[in-house]
């Protein structure tokens, strides 16, 4: 259906990746996995086409409509949520207003017999047969479902674009490329501004259509329940395995492990061959022998090892001071913004060593909460403090907060206090960021690596109370698993905002669920607590 051929990127001189070529074939679900940097975004790009390559091309035959939703979009302002959604069928409404003037132009002219009014009914036949082959009877219902999906109220639907986060009207824009039905949608990070619950829709939707979808996630449960192949981008080159990403990994380390083995075999034979030629070359009765290695080194083809990306982040938070036994302690806590109430009468408490998760659908006050916790807002209730609770806090937006115009070192010199000045060079060393990377501008920096910047701050002085808002996002997969088992072993408190479920997994043993203006308490983890929803969601509990 699409077809990649030679395609090579080069960017002032570095090659991102050179000869790549595959074939997107119809129905395939495809994730495109690699670390920040390695080019996928890129390569998405360029088969949506809105970039061109340095070299080599993409084949997308005329019929096959391809769809695209890049990490960051805004919709335009000036319509309502379910306007906007429903632009996804301007092209049928034009379609018709089409037909419509052709069937006027007929009804006006007399020319009857002529080739040009021949020539037009051929048109309108032809137009007609196309429209009323889709079926639009249904997309006012579709629309609805698309949103509901999504996340949106119905009293959502008549509000005007302008008033929604762009998180939420990147999920318009999600919801008009769902309603195209395009042959190819094509998806740069779609969970990043999605709930639990929208994740879980989205997959089954994906899962039930007969799209082709390629994919960049760095959330494995997500790509692991939607996708059956998996292309890697890395170090240059690709691989394409018909396989989950989970899965892939399996087969590629046995690949290389397979590689390795033949490899080594024959570098042994190659030490045998040549220590066999310098120690017979002189002698006349073994001249043949001899002659023969020769030609079977000059011949021989080195068996290629794939490599392997060894850069990876060094995490370990430092043992945090000890706190009082109840860090935070809720009680009858509350909040509401112009007269609505986001939630109200929460009473928790959060026990030294607790690691847990805030759940539930976005604008239910996860983020409210833990603004309330850190005394950024005023709110109902009392919060309390524990005894010398010292807190380190990632914010959902700390990433985008950065002076871009400072460099990487002098973003951690300007906050860095005491002896924490003599480590900057290891911090930074220790999170890819040693040499001239920590020379680089803020601007120039990848999502991933802004991230990884802020978690740098975290580390300054030790804590013992993290309260992290979000802070997978942008993270690539391998960086994610190294900040979980980080987390794992920290001594400290643990607050999450995530609607990661992978991430979660294993780390957090309570779910506190915000939703319909109330906080609940779960003692479990993130897999019982979404059993227990959906068990809820279908009447069994």
């Amino acid at each position: 259906m699409v077809s990649v051929d030679a395609l090579t990127v080069e960017f002032g001189g570095t090659t991102l990746f050179k000869d790549v070529s595959f074939v997107i074939n119809p129905k395939d679900r495809i994730a495109l996995m690699g670390k920040n940097g390695a080019g996928k975004s890129t390569l998405l790009k360029i088969l949506a086409g809105i970039r061109p390559a340095t070299r080599g091309g993409v084949s997308v035959p005329k019929d096959c409509t391809v769809c695209y939703l890049p990490q960051h979009m805004m919709t335009e302002d000036g319509r309502t949520v379910v306007e906007e959604a429903s632009m996804a069928f301007s092209h049928l409404k034009e379609m018709e207003a089409e037909i419509d003037a052709m069937n006027a132009e007929l009804a006006s002219r007399t020319d009857y017999e002529s080739d040009s009014y021949m020539a037009l009914i051929e048109k309108v036949a032809s137009a007609s047969e196309k429209f009323y082959a889709i079926d639009m009877t249904h997309f006012e219902e579709d629309v609805e479902k698309a949103l509901l999906g999504l996340g949106f109220e119905r009293s959502d639907f008549n509000r005007p674009t302008s008033e929604f986060s762009g998180g939420w009207r990147m999920r318009i824009e999600l919801a008009k490329l769902l309603l195209q039905k395009p042959d190819v949608l094509l998806l740069d990070e779609p969970t990043n501004h999605l709930d639990i619950e929208s994740i879980g829709w989205l997959e089954d939707f994906i899962i039930n259509s007969n799209m082709a979808v390629v994919v960049i996630s760095h959330d494995r449960r997500f790509i692991d329940n939607i996708t059956t192949r998996t292309i890697e981008v890395t170090l240059g080159r690709i691989y394409d395995y018909k396989a989950t990403y989970s899965h892939y990994l399996e087969l590629r380390r046995d690949r290389r492990r397979q590689q390795q083995k033949q490899f080594d075999d024959q570098q042994k034979q190659i030490a045998e061959a040549k220590e066999f030629i310098e120690r017979f070359k002189g002698t006349y009765s073994k001249t043949y022998q001899v002659q023969s290695k020769v030609k079977w080194l000059e011949k021989l083809e080195i068996v290629e090892v794939d490599e392997e990306d060894t850069s990876a982040l060094r995490l370990k938070f430092p043992p945090s001071p000890r706190s009082g036994n109840y860090p935070v302690i809720a009680d009858g806590v509350g909040k509401s913004y112009d007269g609505v109430q986001v939630f109200g009468n929460a009473s928790f408490t959060i026990h030294r060593g607790d690691k847990v998760a805030f759940a539930g659908r976005n604008g239910e006050g996860k983020s409210t909460m833990v603004k309330a916790i850190m005394g950024e807002i005023a709110h109902e209730g009392t919060l309390t403090l524990g005894h010398n609770v010292q807190i380190g806090y990632f914010a959902q937006n700390s990433a985008s907060l950065l002076d871009e115009n400072l460099t990487v070192f002098q973003t951690i010199d300007d906050v860095a206090v005491g002896d924490a000045r003599l480590r900057i060079r290891d911090l930074l060393g220790a999170f890819m960021f040693g040499g001239e990377e920590s020379q680089k501008k803020v601007k120039v920096l990848s999502g991933g690596e802004r991230v990884r910047l802020c978690m740098i701050k975290l580390l300054l002085e030790p804590v013992n109370l993290l309260i992290l808002d979000e802070p997978t996002n942008h993270l690539d997969l391998k960086t994610k698993d190294i900040l979980k088992q980080a987390l794992l072993d920290y001594d400290g408190t643990l607050i999450l905002v995530s609607h990661d479920r992978d991430f979660l997994d294993g780390l957090v043993s309570k779910v506190y669920e915000f939703g319909g203006g109330k906080v609940r308490e779960h003692l479990c983890g993130i897999n019982e607590f979404l059993e227990k929803k959906k068990k809820e969601a279908t009447g069994e509990a």
